[in-house]
């Protein structure tokens, strides 16, 4: 069972995406809660994800996140917005938040996207993406994509795309036919050559390098390409 927790200072948000969660058998939301509540509530009910509004009136979300991401044993947290470019998202991601979703999410998709966040995979929201990742990758702040996706191994690439494309290890390794054990030693390498601290972050380098093509759907999920099929 997957432990849910959202966090959003609207109430209509919280019962909203509590109902459209309640109805997948493998999800708990454990607490719906403002954002005064939120950091008391991750220690109360220990969620697995943790969905926080990333603009709150009583405390804005970069703060929660900071004080959740120095927990012993933090939960994954990802942030929505109701904003094509919010100027927030890219510190969100550098705080180390695992992805980003808008409110308005398709409710159908909402569970798939909970799942692949559990799983350790990476959301992103198509609508913000290009913004965000302009954002992230301001100029002088760090290399330039290109450059950084170059010291790549063939195989990593192939592994950094996958990722990009939300799957986790075990989606990476039955697709590519590699040990979990290889795959992970595989992303420790990515991480290490792009500079980057969490897939979302790695997504983001990819997505600026060119490495993905343009028709790819940055909230896809194996589970996703199933029920399409």
């Amino acid at each position: 069972m997957i432990r849910v927790l959202v966090v959003d200072d609207e109430a209509l948000v919280r019962t909203g995406f509590t109902h459209i969660l309640a109805t997948a058998e493998d999800i708990e939301v454990v607490a719906a809660v403002d954002g005064g509540q939120a950091v008391r509530s991750v220690r109360e009910s220990r969620p697995d994800v943790v969905l926080l509004d990333i603009r709150m009136p009583d405390v804005d979300g970069l703060t929660v996140l900071a004080e959740l991401r120095r927990m012993t044993d933090p939960p994954i947290v990802a942030m929505l917005t109701t904003f094509d470019a919010d100027e927030y998202v890219a510190a969100a991601l550098r705080s180390g938040a695992a992805g980003f979703l808008l409110k308005d999410t398709d409710p159908e998709q909402l569970p798939y996207l909970v799942r692949a966040l559990a799983e350790g995979g990476t959301v992103l929201s198509s609508k913000v993406t290009r913004t965000v990742v302009d954002g992230y990758l301001d100029k002088g702040e760090r290399e330039p994509a290109a450059r950084l996706a170059a010291r790549l191994t063939e195989r990593e690439r192939e592994v950094l795309v996958l990722m990009a494309d939300g799957l986790a290890n075990a989606d990476i390794g039955e697709r590519m036919h590699l040990s979990a054990g290889t795959v992970k030693g595989h992303v420790s390498a990515v991480f290490g050559k792009l500079e980057v601290s969490s897939r979302v972050q790695a997504a983001l380098v990819a997505e600026r390098a060119g490495l993905l093509g343009p028709e790819r759907n940055p909230e896809r999920t194996p589970e996703r390409d199933e029920a399409a099929g």
